[in-house]
């Protein structure tokens, strides 16, 4: 049975952080194939056929593993024997019989995204690794382009004035805040995601702590004065004058939640996302005059 990494994550987290890094399309090649690329929201592994068989005692004059046919046959993966070897209490064990030869491996399965560690018998050979629910939501991910908020307030011409409420608010769309939805297939499994913005920190730049809004935020009226923002704002202490350019360099960065959802009322999950937007902002002194 493959297990996920996760779940052997307290005796083997050492043996997994060599996992090959996932990069985006335009980057540099990734796992042990120069012609491989990735994507920053796919869980893309990618690895030669060349790798250990299951039994074999270590990589070095290992054979390379017989080509398979496409159609029905069982997804491509590289199996890695773990050294040292898991201690014997480890859930991964469960399917080895009493006085049973074999060890455990460490198999990356690049068409369907599975890592994972597996029981092997000497001589034996896993069954098909199964798809991953979690990497198919996150192809859907992908499809839907997200992106970091559309800031409304502050505007990048607009001049602010230390010790005003300054409201912040976002304008909401499908890519910038959500809700959003898309479906991805792989193999058999199909899965569609619902992603929906759920908390915006604002980061001013003047050195004041972040501002956490679990909206928008509400657009300023003209007719709303001097009163401060009901959800998401801010009061500036400092003029800019000292910063680059005369602005105050800030950052508002959205988490996405993200749910998911097997079709046919199957297997569910949620994870999130991070999208992140810069900004600048003038902030003046209220001039009196005499």
């Amino acid at each position: 049975m493959l297990r996920p990494a996760a779940t052997a994550a307290a005796s083997v987290a050492l043996l997994l952080t060599t996992a090959p890094t996932a990069l985006a399309d335009d980057g540099p090649a990734v796992g042990n194939d120069p012609g491989c690329k990735g994507s920053v929201l796919n869980v893309t592994v990618c690895a030669k056929e060349s790798a250990v068989r299951p039994g074999a005692s270590g990589m070095e004059g290992a054979k390379p593993a017989a080509k398979k046919k496409r159609g029905n046959a069982a997804p491509k993966c590289t199996y890695e024997k773990l050294k040292p070897q898991p201690p014997k209490a480890n859930a991964v064990y469960e399917d080895r019989k009493p006085g049973q030869k074999g060890a455990v491996y460490r198999i990356i399965c690049p068409d369907t995204g599975r890592v994972g560690i597996s029981w092997i018998p000497a001589g034996g050979a896993p069954a098909a690794p199964a798809i991953d629910p979690e990497v198919v939501a996150r192809q859907a991910v992908d499809q839907m382009k997200l992106v970091g908020p559309d800031i409304a307030s502050p505007r990048a011409t607009g001049k602010y004035t230390v010790g005003v409420p300054m409201w912040l608010w976002v304008n909401q769309g499908a890519t910038t805040y959500g809700p959003n939805s898309a479906t991805a297939t792989a193999g058999s499994v199909t899965v569609t995601a619902n992603a929906e913005v759920t908390d915006i920190e604002w980061n001013l730049g003047d050195g004041s702590d972040s501002v956490h809004c679990d909206g928008p935020g509400t657009p300023y009226k003209e007719s709303y004065g001097m009163k401060e923002s009901p959800d998401c704002g801010h009061l500036f202490r400092m003029p800019s004058k000292g910063e680059p350019d005369g602005k105050y360099q800030g950052t508002a960065t959205a988490t996405w939640t993200v749910e998911w959802q097997v079709n046919g009322g199957g297997e569910t999950g949620q994870f999130t996302e991070v999208r992140e937007t810069d900004f600048a902002v003038s902030v003046g002194e209220l001039k009196v005059l005499d």
